[in-house]
C-alpha cells in the first residue's frame, strides 16, 4: 500500500454562499491529491505525457460527503493506492478536517492511454518500479 498526505486550505472562491466547500470542488481536491502523490514518487503529469507518452484519463469517480468543510479550513487530503495498478489505477481518497475528523471519502479510477495510438495500455513499467517496494511484504 502506498499513501500520501497533502494539506490544502479552503479558499473563499471555492465555497458556496453558506461558506461550505462547494460540493463540485471535491473532484478538484481529489486531483490535487493524485498529482501530489505522483509527484512524491518522482512523476509529474507533464513528464508522463511528454517523456513517457502516457495520459491518465479518469474512468470513474465515487464521492461520499460525510461532513462539510468550511472557508479557510486547512484540510488534509490523503491519497492511497491499496493495490498495485494493472490495467487501471485506483486512488482511494480521504479528506480530513483540521480537527482530524473525516470530511469526505471517495475513489477515482483512471486508465493509462498511449498518446500516440490513443489505446489503453497497462501501467507503465517505470511507474511500477517506483510502486513495487511499497507493496512488498
Amino acid at each position: 500500500m502506498y499513501s500520501f498526505d497533502f494539506q490544502k486550505r479552503v479558499r473563499y472562491g471555492e465555497t458556496d454562499q453558506m461558506g461550505y466547500l462547494y460540493y463540485g470542488n471535491y473532484a478538484t481536491y481529489y486531483e490535487i491529491g493524485r498529482v501530489e502523490m505522483l509527484r512524491s514518487l518522482g512523476f509529474t503529469y507533464r513528464a508522463l505525457e511528454e517523456v513517457h507518452k502516457v495520459m491518465m484519463p479518469v474512468v470513474s469517480m465515487q464521492v461520499n460527503y460525510i461532513r462539510p468543510a468550511f472557508y479557510d479550513e486547512l484540510l488534509n487530503i490523503r491519497t492511497t493506492l491499496k493495490e498495485l495498478p494493472g490495467k487501471y489505477i485506483t486512488f482511494h481518497m480521504e479528506i480530513f478536517k483540521e480537527n482530524g475528523k473525516i470530511c469526505n471519502v471517495g475513489r477515482v479510477r483512471l486508465c493509462f492511454v498511449d498518446i500516440e495510438t490513443n489505446k489503453t495500455i497497462p501501467t507503465p513499467e517505470v511507474m511500477l518500479e517506483k510502486l513495487r517496494p511499497s507493496f512488498e511484504e
